[in-house]
């Protein structure tokens, strides 16, 4: 299950201000099937094709932290 801080909800419509537009879904896809993983200090990062996502896993749940693009 994945669960979207306050924070990354707001990301959505910060990114859109600057015309980067991102989905739920790309998000979910990203964590889900990444085309790398890793790790930044004790959160987890996924990135896929232009985005990267930090998150962190507590239990069964995938707690979305942030997510940007990257080129």
């Amino acid at each position: 299950m994945l669960y979207f801080t306050k924070y990354a909800e707001t990301k959505f419509d910060l990114l859109n201000k600057h015309k980067v537009y991102f989905t739920r879904e790309q998000i979910e896809d990203a964590v889900g099937a990444p085309d790398k993983a890793g790790k930044k200090g004790k959160f987890l990062t996924a990135q896929k094709e232009d985005i990267k996502v930090i998150y962190k896993k507590e239990a069964d749940v995938l707690k979305i932290i942030t997510f940007f693009p990257i080129k």
